[in-house]
């Protein structure tokens, strides 16, 4: 059985898609691009910004689920210019401890909405 996650504080799904759903032991978050929940625009600025934002919105999912962080088991980062990696590593380390979720990092093309970078992941609920 499958459940749908959704979190007033993370922005709304631009599609036919849910922010996560929870099956078997696991949520799986949909990508977060860094729009602002408030104002439903994309945050401008440097990729750490965009970083920051879209953690705070994978953050505010993993809240509606019951989950923090810690949870988190695996993560995939998508960034439009691999020469941000450096930088967003600064920004993931704020928000993950040892020991860290595996992760894959893949160069890409272009974003929604012109975001630089979209994070999503898979958490495991104990």
């Amino acid at each position: 059985m499958k459940k749908a996650i959704l979190s007033p504080n993370a922005p709304k799904a631009i599609g036919p898609y849910s922010q996560a759903v929870s099956a078997g032991g696991f949520v799986f978050l949909s990508g977060q691009v860094p729009v602002d929940p408030l104002t439903g625009n994309l945050v401008e600025g440097a990729v750490a910004v965009q970083a920051a934002r879209v953690f705070e919105n994978l953050k505010a999912v993993l809240a509606s689920g019951g989950l923090d962080f810690s949870h988190v088991v695996k993560t995939t980062v998508y960034l439009c210019d691999m020469s941000d990696f450096a930088e967003v590593n600064e920004v993931y380390a704020r928000y993950f401890n040892e020991p860290y979720p595996a992760r894959a990092t893949v160069a890409v093309a272009a974003l929604p909405r012109g975001a630089r970078i979209e994070v999503d992941a898979i958490a495991i609920v104990r």
